[in-house]
């Protein structure tokens, strides 16, 4: 329990369409360099990177909740579901997978995206149909709290829910400003520090200096308040809050 700070060199990375798209990866499969293969609940999270047309042809997915949440540019999708869809700046996806569903994937500007899967109770996910969400940025709520910037991506009264028990903000915060989340009892904030660079405290603890790229993981086993600080520019960090143990069974990824 405490704060585990994983710095780029020890994150996954991989690329797709020769090389055209580039992911650093905080949370990877197993066997391809991350010192971090699952979060509870939160099984991937990639962050890619394209500055030319690239495309991921079409495959399968099943089970597990996909979000595609882009940073800059746009995300192209098509589905067996007869989905064709653009996901624009600022919005994102939700491939809710269930019995199965195969997608390809698209860019044809300069894009900077995250991937993100969290796994529901995969025996009781496939039984169920595969649907496809979009929403655009306008679609979720911001909130200024003394010039820090809060978007409710998932959870609570966001727009976008899953069966999973997760919950992801990404939050602007002003050089100086502090921003203060809540972490409750046996629950894990994972961070990515997607711009700039601060400090975290976790509770009553020496703040951990971070950089951009760093992820930062925050666990405690009693109810703990968490303060991030942009020290030396603004700062922009993506959260993702997760049971640190659920109740079921999880995907042993392979090794």
């Amino acid at each position: 329990m405490g704060i585990q700070m994983i710095k780029p060199k020890d994150q996954a990375s991989g690329q797709f369409d020769g090389g055209k798209i580039k992911e650093q990866k905080p949370i990877g499969f197993s066997g391809e360099g991350s010192i971090i293969t699952r979060l509870g609940p939160l099984f991937y999270w990639a962050w890619g990177h394209s500055q030319e047309p690239a495309e991921i042809g079409f495959h399968p997915h099943q089970g597990f909740e996909i979000i595609t949440y882009v940073i800059k540019g746009k995300a192209y999708h098509r589905d067996t579901l007869g989905t064709e869809s653009a996901v624009e700046e600022g919005g994102a996806q939700l491939m809710q997978t269930g019995s199965g569903v195969q997608h390809a994937e698209a860019l044809k500007e300069p894009t900077e995206a995250f991937q993100i899967w969290f796994e529901p109770h995969l025996s009781q996910a496939v039984k169920r149909a595969p649907v496809y969400s979009q929403y655009d940025a306008n679609d979720f709520s911001l909130t200024d709290i003394d010039g820090v910037n809060i978007k409710r991506l998932l959870g609570n009264d966001s727009p976008m829910q899953t069966v999973t028990d997760a919950q992801m903000w990404d939050v602007f915060i002003p050089q100086g400003k502090v921003y203060t989340h809540s972490l409750s009892l046996d629950r894990s904030l994972a961070s990515l520090a997607i711009r700039g660079d601060g400090t975290f405290v976790l509770g009553m603890t020496e703040p951990t200096h971070f950089s951009h790229q760093d992820f930062i993981i925050a666990q405690s086993e009693q109810a703990e308040s968490v303060a991030i600080q942009a020290v030396d520019q603004d700062l922009r960090i993506l959260l993702i809050e997760v049971p640190t143990e659920v109740d079921y069974p999880l995907y042993r990824k392979p090794r």
